[in-house]
């Protein structure tokens, strides 16, 4: 037993001495390739197999006929375990490469795509990792270049509406300073309805820029969805009979929702007044408020005729007006932009869907 444990002490002697000489070189080699890395770990088994062998003999517990025996074993041991070492290293770094060379892509704008062929399960996870990856950044890459395209539009549509209530504001100052008005009286008045204009068209850009840049401040109370309701209408009355539009809110039920009542008259005010702007005289624009398992509906539906099929997903974008929405009381488009951030803010949701005849906006808020 005695002899057994001494044994086992020069053996793990040897063996331990091979494996600090090892892990020195590792440190050393870190930042090599990993065939180099599997070569020393192969030959660091083999060398503390080799060292532990030769204490034993020093310390003359083997002859130097089963020395020379042990030796021999252990060289082609070495042999096998190196050459193992080396293809498994070689094969492992060429999936790496691979992998390496489909990431790329990614700084190409490209789309990433998983090597073919064996991979060990590192590997392979790190490919569909990957994958994942430049399909978000895709996404992302498509969202950003809508947002631009938004943006430009924005900016083309509010220097277009800009521009004419602008001109039309210096001819009138013109014309009043140079006393050639015919009736003064009538040019203030105009001055002013477009300074009402510009000045709602500057907060619409306020508020777009404060839900985009997610300081929004919303203050949530418990009100009913009825009361909302009732000052919307009340308060879009004027521009339905302005328009000869008849308004309808019969079909709303006295819901409590927790919201900003501010910000959600300003949701309602939007839809209404797009709905009236767009639906002929004689025409009804009707407001419904419902409880349904996803939380409270209120739809605005009018009598617009329908929105084209590819329009739709385009609707609620920053500057979107529609094709025959050029002149200045379509507004800046800014309107069904903010309605959408105005819901998201509060954990809802805006969409909108045809139906014979028109359109219905719908916006779907969590139940107090």
């Amino acid at each position: 037993m005695r002899d057994t444990l001494l044994i086992a002490l020069y053996a793990f002697a040897g063996a331990a001495a091979a494996g600090v000489a090892g892990a020195g070189v590792l440190r050393l080699i870190r930042r090599r390739s990993l065939t180099a890395s599997l070569a020393v770990v192969a030959a660091v088994g083999v060398v503390a197999m080799l060292t532990g062998t030769l204490a034993v003999s020093w310390a003359m517990f083997l002859s130097s006929h089963d020395l020379t025996v042990v030796t021999t074993v252990v060289a082609m041991a070495a042999v096998v375990s190196l050459a193992t070492a080396l293809l498994l290293g070689r094969w492992v770094v060429a999936r790496s490469r691979e992998l390496t060379d489909a990431a790329r892509s990614f700084g190409d704008a490209g789309a990433f795509a998983v090597p073919h062929g064996p991979a060990t399960a590192e590997l392979d996870a790190l490919g569909r990792e990957l994958a994942a990856t430049s399909a978000r950044l895709a996404e992302s890459r498509e969202r950003e270049r809508a947002l631009e395209k938004s943006r430009r539009e924005l900016v083309a549509w509010i220097s277009h509406d800009l521009r004419t209530p602008l001109a039309g504001l210096r001819a009138m100052s013109e014309a009043l300073e140079d006393g050639v008005a015919a009736d003064p009286g009538r040019y203030l008045k105009q001055i002013r309805t477009e300074v009402e204009r510009l000045n709602d068209m500057v907060g619409d850009l306020f508020e777009l820029s404060r839900i985009h840049a997610g300081t929004l401040p919303l203050s949530p109370t418990r009100i009913s969805l009825y009361d909302l309701v009732c000052d919307a209408l009340a308060g879009a009355d004027p521009l339905a009979r302005e328009h000869g539009v008849r308004l309808v809110g019969d079909r709303v039920e006295a819901v409590p929702v927790e919201v900003d009542g501010k910000e959600m008259t300003r949701v309602l005010g939007n839809l209404l007044v797009n709905a009236i702007r767009r639906t002929p005289p004689d025409g009804t624009v009707a407001v419904a408020a419902e409880r349904t398992d996803d939380g409270v509906v209120l739809s605005v539906t009018d009598g617009c005729g329908g929105i084209p099929e590819e329009d739709l997903p385009r609707v609620f974008d920053t500057g979107w007006r529609g094709t025959d929405a050029r002149t200045p009381p379509a507004g800046a488009g800014l309107g069904l932009a903010i309605v959408r951030g105005i819901v998201e803010a509060h954990q809802g949701r805006a969409t909108v869907r045809n139906i014979p005849g028109g359109c219905r906006f719908e916006v779907t808020l969590p139940t107090a």
